[in-house]
């Protein structure tokens, strides 16, 4: 198993062991592997990461848990609520933000749960409304820094239905100009102009369809 967070688009895998998937990033000549588990080796990794020479990371340790661990203490923790919207036909809805195709999502509010934290956002940043969660799909995580601080952002990904013919209204302040019902069949020209994490997101629903024969 792994988990996989980002530094900008570049991927960082903290892993309990080497699988066939992660075994190619070893070989790269800009990637950095590690798996000496100690406080100055996540420091070590992290500041690898943060340098334009390298391009992909990979930190194992048997005990993923630990490591998970030790990896977010070294961050301030931000989670958010996010989803990935079906309507009536089956399409996924995305908007356009900051020059990016995104899925509306959003800080975690005091007293709010996760999924309440979703509805109310894509209620926010879309005006959708009879909505409803159907599975949760994937955690994703990104890291940037704020006022000199680490900041590791925790996404929780659902699939959320939102019933009857609705028209989305992009919240402008939110920086969103555009909102768009795609086809599931044809989502080339918004995943080729995204972030990886959203790729991520679009990738675990279409595993979970094929695993369940979903119709949307």
């Amino acid at each position: 198993m792994y988990i996989k967070i980002y530094f900008n688009d570049k991927p960082l895998f903290l892993a309990d062991e080497v699988t066939p998937e992660l075994e190619p990033y070893r070989h790269h000549d800009d990637a950095v592997y590690m798996d000496e588990f100690s406080s100055p080796a996540i420091n070590s990794m992290i500041h690898e990461m943060n340098t334009p020479e390298v391009h992909a990371g990979i930190f194992v340790h048997p005990n993923l848990e630990e490591l998970k661990k030790g990896f977010f203490k070294k961050f301030k923790l931000i989670q958010t609520g996010g989803g990935l919207i079906t309507n009536d036909e089956g399409e996924y809805l995305f908007i356009f933000r900051r020059n990016k195709w995104d899925l509306p999502k959003g800080k975690l509010d005091d007293g709010e749960t996760i999924e309440e934290c979703t509805l109310r956002e894509i209620n926010e940043e879309t005006g959708l409304i009879n909505l409803s969660i159907k599975k949760h799909l994937i955690n994703t995580y990104h890291t940037y820094d704020e006022n000199g601080k680490h900041i590791l952002k925790e996404n929780c990904w659902y699939l959320v239905h939102a019933a009857g013919e609705q028209h989305p209204e992009p919240q402008l302040e939110e920086q969103i100009t555009e909102i768009r019902w795609a086809n599931r069949n044809a989502l080339t020209p918004y995943l080729s102009d995204t972030m990886p994490s959203i790729v991520d997101v679009i990738d675990s629903r279409i595993k979970l369809r094929i695993l369940n024969g979903s119709r949307h």
